[in-house]
């Protein structure tokens, strides 16, 4: 489809443009928009009907939504933000600059500037800031009929109909019917006697990331969010709790990668910006192999005597390094989806204790046959004797049981303290790892060999 429309604009053939486009997904479209050179964008996105235009808009990159507010008239962006739902007209204020989302407010109603105000005042990655307040409501007492009545009313412009709230008069969240549930009751039946009591909610403050995981955990379409005082402010509805997911999991990557976590896609971002978010790791890392440099030069005279040492170093401390990083990834995950807690330390260092033997013993068994018959025998190296070799396969085993236990606990302490466990990943875990596993190889070594 993509290459067909860009020959179209190309030609500046826009009717058949038009009739291409027309059935056509709002997501491919807004992948092709992105595509598209700058000047021909606002051509392209006005030749799309009122519905479909809404939809695609929701679906660009901001940058590419900066563009089109720039050049829409007033008319065009008013007509653009009543086909909004409110929660993706907070999503587009939040990546815009300034001038445009001063723009953006003088085109809404008063309503819609007020609801958006209130939205925005909530705490950063909370329930409260990616909800919607467009969903339905009925009341205890409606009949069947009446409900299906008020959802023809008002469900045109809401979010979902699948699910619908009741409410008392002050709000409160009394139950949920699903329309299901409607369609297969009699329509003189009352609300109150067939709606679900047993709701979930989450908070207006509660984390985001929490409220993504209630999807995950009870399969949610949608999700009320409640006040304190437990009255319907708002729902949150499965597509913003995906995008919460896929954000946090890129976060989690990025710092398991030894990175600041952006706000920016990677097409996005400078190479400046990309910068700011990886130099601070960098440095911090730098310093701290500082320490494995002071163990080397602190045994640099038992390295005088045994030189063939030094020629190990490398696979042990990769060795240990990867490890560690198989234990905390693997927790790290668990951590994030709620599999473990604190609580179960004691259990997950055990755990981990037994794998590492196995790891280990194998490991170990592998490395004296590579060191015997590569390094002595094929490479005919005399200085690795059967002692040399038994250092270094000792030391295998020890760095693989240290490094594992390190792994798995280090970022489990990290959670407890309250700080995100994905810091203690690959690097930071690599370089404690690699400072252990030198001090356990250099103790071995003046053990059997000095």
């Amino acid at each position: 489809m993509i290459e067909n429309a860009l020959k179209l604009i190309e030609e500046r053939k826009f009717v058949e443009l038009a009739r291409l486009l027309k059935e056509e997904n709002a997501a491919d479209i807004a992948v092709l928009l992105g595509e598209v050179e700058e000047t021909a964008l606002p051509v392209v996105y006005r030749i799309l009907p009122k519905e479909l235009a809404a939809e695609t808009f929701v679906e660009m990159d901001p940058d590419r939504q900066e563009l089109l507010i720039r050049s829409f008239s007033d008319r065009e962006l008013r007509e653009i933000l009543d086909e909004l739902f409110l929660d993706d007209t907070v999503d587009i204020i939040e990546e815009m600059p300034a001038g445009v989302v001063k723009r953006i407010l003088k085109n809404s109603d008063a309503e819609t500037r007020r609801s958006i105000n209130e939205i925005l005042q909530y705490p950063d990655d909370s329930a409260g800031t990616i909800m919607t307040i467009e969903y339905v409501d009925l009341k205890r007492d409606m009949t069947v009929a009446q409900a299906f009545d008020r959802i023809r009313k008002t469900g045109y412009d809401k979010e979902t109909i699948y699910d619908c709230y009741v409410t008392d008069a002050s709000r409160r969240l009394l139950g949920i019917v699903t329309v299901r549930t409607l369609l297969l009751s009699s329509t003189e039946c009352i609300i109150g006697d067939i709606m679900d009591t047993n709701v979930i909610s989450v908070g207006t403050h509660d984390d985001q990331e929490y409220v993504a995981h209630q999807f995950e955990k009870y399969d949610f379409l949608a999700i009320p969010v409640v006040d304190t005082e437990n009255r319907l402010v708002g729902i949150v509805t499965f597509d913003d709790a995906m995008d919460v997911i896929q954000e946090e999991n890129t976060e989690d990557i990025e710092i398991m990668g030894g990175m600041t976590p952006s706000e920016k896609t990677y097409l996005r971002s400078t190479a400046f910006d990309l910068f700011r978010h990886r130099i601070p790791w960098l440095l911090l890392l730098m310093v701290s192999a500082t320490f494995t440099g002071m163990i080397i030069t602190g045994f640099e005279s038992a390295l005088a005597v045994q030189v063939v040492l030094t020629a190990f170093i490398p696979m042990l401390m990769d060795t240990g390094g990867n490890s560690g990083s198989q234990s905390s990834v693997t927790i790290i995950r668990a951590l994030s989806l709620g599999e473990v807690e604190f609580s179960d330390l004691a259990r997950v260092v055990w755990k981990e204790i037994r794998t590492a033997v196995m790891c280990g013993l194998v490991l170990a068994v592998a490395c004296f046959l590579k060191v015997m018959l590569v390094d002595r025998l094929l490479m005919g190296n005399t200085d690795v004797t059967i002692f040399v070799a038994a250092v270094v396969c000792i030391t295998m085993a020890l760095t693989v049981l240290v490094a594992k236990v390190i792994g798995c606990s280090l970022p489990m302490i990290a959670k407890k303290l309250g700080f995100d466990p994905a810091v203690m990943a690959s690097p930071f875990i690599t370089t404690i790892v690699d400072a252990i596993s030198l001090l356990v190889y250099f103790g071995i070594a003046k053990l059997l060999l000095f």
